[in-house]
């Protein structure tokens, strides 16, 4: 079957290889099948296995979901009664948390950062120091909104000196940054299929502490569906998930994790690189800004300044491209008009240099100005 290829530069779903997009074509089955849920038991592994994790210390728990269901499911299931969250809120990722902590009218301490700088680390100290009643801290780690990379390592140093535990969403740096929950100090992470291991989209996944999960158990509940410890119950004893689970997806997911394996961890954040630099190789050719420094950066998004160009329309831009194969995304910064570029997903510097191409074609036929124009 001949699949047209098409480069997504958005910050998922991410561009997928043919033969994870073919896995999902598959003899029709029974999710409830022993054949079925065998195929999770290692899956689940995996993923520990990726962040470095021992599986019997740490499990993964799958979730049918976009990436926003595990935000929902560790703040709601992990609360005891008396204690508080806090969350670092440093992009519109972690003003997510904040606004799923809101919507179950849970108590949390919110410790507002600048967007587009590294937190402070003695704001977060202050505040662990002067509220005794924090059971976990929570912090974005890649906030794709920016690009901005957190210092997951040294927040998590802080949450365990007191006494709290520490929860980090990953969605968009799982698989591809490289993370160790041991030397990270992270007790719980979360992903979705479609980004890191470049799967397909509905299948999300919880990695965290079972000491922890399993004490979470006599916690207050306050969701049927999203409760962790419900659906890790259901996994240890059945090896299935607890409600219906997105077959052809966790087919395809099976497939990226043996893609995963084979390229390797150092290749496959080295390949990332390689198309990060590639991409600001034409921002820097073109006279593109960037909205941070590049030292805070993940290396996976960049966050791009729209020209001071009265010709500049995104859209028209963005159809421009589009209909060459080649998706870029709007920006995601209060008030700022920006535009992303990301390097995930099954691409390579070759790509980037053939969207560069197509690009600078496009800004040409909307007589927009080259290198672009910035007034400041």
């Amino acid at each position: 079957m001949n699949i047209k290829r098409n480069i997504l530069l958005n910050p998922g779903p991410s561009t997928t290889t043919d033969t994870v997009k073919m896995a999902q074509i598959v003899p029709d089955i029974c999710p409830r099948e022993k054949e079925f849920a065998d195929i999770m038991k290692p899956m689940r592994e995996d993923l520990v296995k990726i962040v470095h994790g021992d599986t019997k210390e740490y499990t993964s728990v799958l979730f049918c979901g976009s990436g926003t269901i595990c935000i929902d499911i560790t703040l709601n299931s992990l609360l005891d009664a008396g204690k508080r969250a806090l969350i670092i809120n440093n992009g519109s990722y972690s003003q997510r948390a904040c606004d799923v902590l809101k919507y179950y009218g849970l108590p949390y301490l919110e410790v507002k950062q600048p967007y587009d700088a590294l937190p402070d680390l003695s704001v977060v100290e202050e505040a662990l120091k002067s509220n005794s009643d924090i059971s976990y801290v929570y912090m974005t780690h890649h906030e794709t909104g920016t690009g901005l990379l957190n210092p997951i390592r040294k927040v998590g140093a802080l949450a365990h000196k007191y006494g709290a535990f520490f929860i980090t969403d990953t969605t968009s740096s799982y698989a591809m940054v490289p993370i160790n929950v041991n030397e990270d100090n992270v007790d719980f992470c979360m992903a979705s299929a479609q980004k890191g291991i470049m799967g397909m989209t509905g299948l999300s996944y919880v990695i965290g502490r079972r000491s922890i999960i399993e004490q979470s158990k006599d916690f207050p509940t306050h969701s049927y569906y999203c409760n962790l410890y419900r659906q890790y119950e259901y996994f240890e004893k059945t090896g299935e998930m607890n409600f219906t689970p997105p077959v052809q997806t966790i087919y395809a997911a099976r497939q990226a994790l043996k893609e995963y394996w084979a390229e390797g961890e150092t290749n496959k954040w080295a390949r990332h690189q390689r198309v990060m630099a590639a991409i600001r190789t034409g921002i820097d050719a073109l006279g593109f800004k960037e909205m941070l420094p590049r030292e805070i950066q993940s290396g996976l998004v960049a966050a791009i300044r729209y020209p001071d160009d009265p010709n500049w329309d995104f859209e028209k831009v963005h159809d421009y491209c589009y209909e060459r194969g080649y998706t870029i995304y709007p920006g995601k910064m209060q008030g700022k008009g920006t535009f992303r570029l990301c390097a995930l997903g099954a691409i390579d510097q070759e790509d980037i240099e053939g969207f560069w191409k197509v690009f600078e074609e496009g800004l040409k036929e909307l007589n927009i100005q080259i290198p672009v124009i910035y007034k400041d």
